[in-house]
């Protein structure tokens, strides 16, 4: 039996994807204008094929025009970079993502940084990160920008807390150690080398764990009362013989200890896909100008029923 609340990624998700489709009604009233996502898939790995499915029912639902491109593995890196150009001109996309992991022979950081700034809504460009580091407006990156939002919603002003974060990739661990920044905590960036890891988490009131390997993280690495953040999502085999989704928390153990806690699955990932949502609305308003519309940059609350 757990101890800790458990933050329920599934409802903070649909509370965000409404506030969404409110601000996208909005737009067309006032301004006549329809965020537009495009998708761009190379291959056809299974897991890549559920996101992008995911993400452009999504931006259905929430009222935006939906553009999928999927190209067969062999495509050619010139041929990719071609496509984001071309994107990058349409005034119909606001938004373009291009679903990671590429093929080997494509190199992905000539694909990001060939993406146009203002319509990178994975927030991966050097210049999104660059603002992102100096404080500064920026689109970022979908999965950190739901971990802040539930920690903003399961805890209120973060100021002062301190937090770990344990992973340091540049779609996670970094950006999240940024956002953590920006919102006034002590943030120490954790890693496969850190030395003592399990004592440095048990000085942290916020625990974000993003190193993608099954229940690395223990119960007796969690201070009592923390929060704890699972961005992780690994298929472990399970007794039956089947397979089951597992964290990078072992979740039994810390759902002891822990204050609060996101489950998964059903933790960050709805958020991720959420947070595009408000990224491509956000990228869609920028680039026309429109400064009327309110855009849900934080969880709408609760509502009673």
């Amino acid at each position: 039996m757990s101890s800790a609340k458990i933050i329920d990624g599934k409802d903070a998700a649909a509370r965000l994807k409404a506030g969404v489709t409110e601000a996208v009604s909005a737009l067309k009233a006032k301004h006549g204008l329809v965020p537009g996502l495009a998708t761009v898939l190379v291959g056809e790995d299974p897991a890549s094929q559920v996101y992008v499915r995911n993400k452009q029912k999504t931006a259905t639902a929430a009222g935006m025009n939906s553009f999928q491109h999927d190209l067969p593995a062999e495509t050619s890196e010139a041929d990719l970079l071609k496509l984001v150009r071309e994107l990058n001109e349409d005034p119909a996309v606001n938004g373009i993502l291009v679903q990671l992991p590429v093929p080997k022979h494509i190199d992905p950081f000539k694909v990001i940084t060939t993406l146009l700034p203002a319509k990178d809504v994975d927030g991966l460009h050097p210049e999104s990160a660059g603002r992102l580091i100096a404080g500064g407006d920026a689109l970022v990156p979908c999965t950190p920008l739901g971990c802040l939002m539930l920690l903003k919603d399961t805890l209120g002003d973060l100021t002062g807390k301190n937090a770990i974060v344990v992973g340091r990739s540049n779609l996670v661990g970094k950006p999240m150690a940024h956002l953590l920044l920006n919102e006034n905590c002590t943030v120490t960036i954790a890693h496969s080398r850190t030395q003592d890891l399990p004592g440095l988490c048990r000085t942290a009131d916020i625990v974000v764990a993003a190193v993608g390997k099954a229940e690395m993280v223990r119960g007796d690495w969690i201070k009592p009362g923390a929060t704890v953040i699972d961005v992780g999502i690994v298929r472990v085999p399970a007794a039956d013989g089947k397979t089951k989704l597992v964290g990078d928390v072992k979740f039994d153990e810390a759902s002891q200890v822990a204050g609060a806690i996101t489950p998964v699955p059903g933790g960050v990932g709805p958020m991720t896909i959420a947070c595009l949502m408000v990224n491509t609305l956000k990228a869609c308003c920028a680039q026309h100008g429109v400064t009327d519309v309110p855009l849900p940059l934080t969880l709408p609350p609760k509502t009673d029923a």
